[in-house]
């Protein structure tokens, strides 16, 4: 006889299925099982997951350009709420200077700062939208190199 809370256990299901690849995400892990690190370096992931094998490009050219969206839109709104929330709290007379200069920093700074979030965020999406298959699981294949062995004089 099967246990219900066991098989609960295995599998999260509704609001807690949503939102768990998203939460690996943001501790910069696997999407798929939450097993990482999945960066070598801030901003270089590593093609797939050391934990389950989860290849992040799933298989398409042009796959990182949703990553780069995310990041634009995370940019963009840094942006907006540091303009909106200074001009709020200094209204009527704005630095307008300082304003200036913070968004130039901070525009120069957040692309860097939100990288690899951007990657795991979008990765964690596109999970949700079109669940992981068993190739997305498979090792990529390269072919050996050919080796061309020279006989001993």
């Amino acid at each position: 006889m099967s246990d219900p809370a066991a098989s609960r256990r295995a599998a999260p299901h509704g609001i807690r299925a949503v939102a768990l690849p998203f939460v690996h995400a943001l501790r910069l892990r696997c999407p798929a099982c939450g097993g990482g690190p999945v960066f070598v370096r801030w901003l270089r992931i590593l093609p797939s997951c050391p934990s389950c094998g989860f290849r992040f490009t799933r298989g398409e050219r042009g796959y990182w350009l949703g990553a780069y969206f995310v990041n634009l839109m995370a940019v963009e709104t840094v942006f907006a709420v540091l303009f909106v929330g200074v001009l709020l709290v200094t209204w009527p007379t704005p630095p307008w200077q300082g304003l200036q200069i913070a968004s130039l920093v901070a525009m120069g700074t957040s692309p860097f700062l939100i990288y690899p979030f951007s990657h795991t965020l979008f990765l964690a999406f596109d999970i949700l939208c079109r669940p992981p298959s068993p190739e997305d699981f498979a090792a990529p294949h390269e072919p050996a190199a050919r080796t061309v062995r020279r006989p001993h004089a």
